[in-house]
């Protein structure tokens, strides 16, 4: 799978956002948020593929967290992920 090429993370304040820029604006009616560790995530996977299982080995690499965890927490965010389309559909 693949992140949406055209998105954009953005840092405001203590807050990360995902941003769907326009052609001329950013439209702020398509804005979504992360935590840090989501974040985190996000710079370290777009805009290459990748699987789920290297989603999970990169935050048990980067956090006190146990593989079955991570796991979770990674379905989490993809069930996220795929319910904002913010995946590249042609993966």
């Amino acid at each position: 799978m693949k992140l949406r090429k055209e998105l954009k993370l953005r840092k405001i304040g203590k807050d990360y956002i995902i941003v769907e820029p326009g052609q001329d604006k950013v439209d702020l009616s398509k804005v979504y948020t992360l935590n840090e560790t989501a974040a985190w995530l996000w710079e370290e996977l777009h805009p290459q593929e990748f699987s789920k299982e290297d989603m999970v080995k990169k935050l048990v690499e980067e956090y006190d967290v146990t593989e079955e965890q991570a796991n979770k927490d990674i379905q989490k965010l993809l069930d996220i992920f795929v319910a904002q389309k913010l995946l590249d559909e042609n993966y």
